[in-house]
Order: C-alpha cells, then structure tokens, then sequence
C-alpha cells in the first residue's frame, strides 16, 4: 500500500502527516509526501512543523519538499488532499476515473464532515501547529485503521 500527503509546499501539513501516518502503519506501507507547487523543492520542513513533531517524538527533519508528479498519481494507491484547492489541483491532473478515485481530501476520508480542510499552520505559530498535528494524528489514526 503506497500513501500520498499532498499539501501546498510540502513543507508544514504533509510532511507532518507523512510522519505521523508511518507510526501508525505497517513496515510494508510506503507513506510520502508532496506539494502541489514547487516554489520550496528540496527544502526540509518548516522548522516549526520538525519542532512540533519532535515534541512527540517524530522525526521529519530529513525530508524534503517536492512536487507532485504525474507518475505519483498512476504509482500511489491512496492519495490524501489537505484542503479543496490541494484537491482540485490533484484531480485536475488525473487522466482517468481510477486515478480520480484514490485522490480524497484528508479530513474528509477521517470521517471528519464538519472542517474538511486542515488549516495551513504556515502564516501562524507554534499552537497553530500543534493544533495541525492534533486534527492529522487523530484523522491518520482513523485511516489507518480503515487501511488494514
């Protein structure tokens, strides 16, 4: 099983989802992360989301940002979007009902119907970040059970 966090920049919201989906998967899932712009490819994570994830013991200060490509929409299973736009973006590269269907917002796919975006912490502080990791721990916890 191959999972995608898509954020903006992939430097705040899937990194951290990243991160916090490998505890609770399987060794055999492959779980990664990207954005759907390029403007901070090859960046590490925002230093707030590594300090934030740090603080509950996950290390994501060795990723790095990159785009989404066309062959992570044919290679990956399960395509989680963090807010509409990252969603619509997504789709819009799709060739094909298949494809479609593996693209989901995040939240939406955790059950959550009321807030189907994660905020960007990015403009914000440190509580507007642990306030991301809360909503992507719980909503990466409840996919993860409907993954195995």
């Amino acid at each position: 099983m191959k999972i995608l966090m898509v954020c903006l920049g992939n430097i705040c919201r899937s990194p951290l989802a990243e991160g916090i989906m490998k505890t609770k998967v399987a060794d055999h899932f492959l779980v990664d992360s990207a954005g759907t712009i390029s403007q901070h490819e090859g960046e590490h994570p925002d230093k707030r989301a590594v300090k934030t994830a740090a603080n509950h013991g996950i290390d994501i200060s060795k990723q790095r940002s990159r785009p989404i490509t066309q062959s992570d929409i044919e290679e990956f299973d399960k395509i989680y979007c963090m807010d509409i736009d990252i969603y619509e973006d997504v789709i819009s590269k799709t060739k094909n009902e298949e494809q479609r269907q593996k693209v989901s917002l995040f939240l939406t796919a955790a059950g959550e119907l009321k807030n189907v975006e994660v905020p960007d912490p990015y403009w914000g502080d440190m509580k507007d970040f642990e306030e991301v990791f809360q909503l992507l721990d719980k909503g990466c916890e409840i996919i993860a059970e409907q993954l195995k």
